[in-house]
């Protein structure tokens, strides 16, 4: 049992913020923060958003230091984690946040960035998606993957900014974006690894040593890892994206995705990934397939 702290890094108010948080309950977590004087309002779901005023004097009260990434981790694994983007009134401010510890000196990109992905004809590729492909990201990077950390992660913030419906175009138009907006930013070769991972989720297929593909794929294809409910809502929504395919059309052209996915081998590469949602994914991609082709996909 602990109480963790990070340090202030997140911006509002004028100031940056911490997170407190438990890796063992929101009851400890309560008493940790009443007996420092810490109102509940500063409670947000899994966490105290804590201003960086207060950070020394909740260390000498016991708080654990650590770094961002290890305070996700933990608090991912006390089971405790309410993700964001179960929380849409904050969904965007969530993004901004996240953007903005990531580039900070690039608000108006981040913006812009937001703005695509929250285009009215996207149903899936939505700013839940992307935020869930980052909470992923979360818990599937570790200390060890700090050096290609950034780039990893922006290439999930560009990997569908680009978003037309149209297989391979759309991941090519986004890693063209990327090039634009980043070269100068980050200089050709960190712009060019961006790019390639970018392009690699248009097949999921990364090679055995690449380590930084493998990552931003598993967290690309976490969601077929949901529980049935979730999963549900994932296959409701890329629906509703083509709904402009006849049915017929569409579910012959689904099924051969399905078909794809289940072949490959391993569906995740990663071990955090394949521990995590392999077994579920491999389920609901199974029963999926089997629904269409009741319906005439075979």
């Amino acid at each position: 049992m602990a109480v963790l702290i990070d340090p202030p890094s997140w911006p509002a108010h004028g100031t940056v913020f911490s997170h407190l948080v438990s890796t063992s309950s929101l009851a400890e977590l309560h008493a940790f923060a009443e007996a420092a004087g810490l109102p509940r309002r500063a409670f947000d779901q899994d966490h105290y958003d804590v201003p960086a005023q207060r950070y020394d004097d909740l260390v000498e009260r016991g708080a654990q230091e650590v770094d961002g990434a290890s305070l996700v981790r933990a608090l991912l694994a006390s089971g405790l984690r309410v993700p964001a983007r179960r929380r849409p009134a904050k969904l965007r401010s969530a993004l901004v946040s996240r953007w903005n510890a990531l580039v900070p000196d690039s608000p108006a990109l981040g913006h812009e960035l937001l703005d695509r992905w929250d285009e009215p004809d996207r149903s899936y590729h939505t700013r839940t998606h992307l935020l869930a492909v980052l909470e992923a990201l979360d818990g599937l990077l570790t200390d060890d993957d700090d050096a290609a950390r950034d780039q990893i992660l922006l290439a999930a913030w560009f990997h569908d900014a680009v978003y037309r419906g149209v297989a391979g175009d759309d991941e090519r138009a986004s890693a063209e974006l990327a090039r634009d907006r980043l070269q100068a930013r980050l200089g050709a070769d960190a712009t060019a690894e961006v790019e390639r991972l970018i392009l690699l989720t248009r097949s999921h297929d990364p090679a055995p040593e690449d380590r930084s593909g493998q990552l931003l794929c598993d967290a690309d294809l976490s969601v077929l890892g949901g529980t049935p409910p979730e999963y549900e809502r994932y296959r409701t929504a890329v629906r509703r994206e083509y709904a402009h395919i006849p049915d017929e059309e569409f579910v012959l052209g689904r099924a051969a995705v399905l078909r794809r996915l289940l072949a490959l081998d391993p569906l995740f590469s990663t071990k955090a990934a394949q521990d995590r949602w392999a077994e579920q994914a491999r389920l609901n991609l199974t029963a999926e397939l089997a629904s269409l082709e009741a319906a005439g996909a075979s």
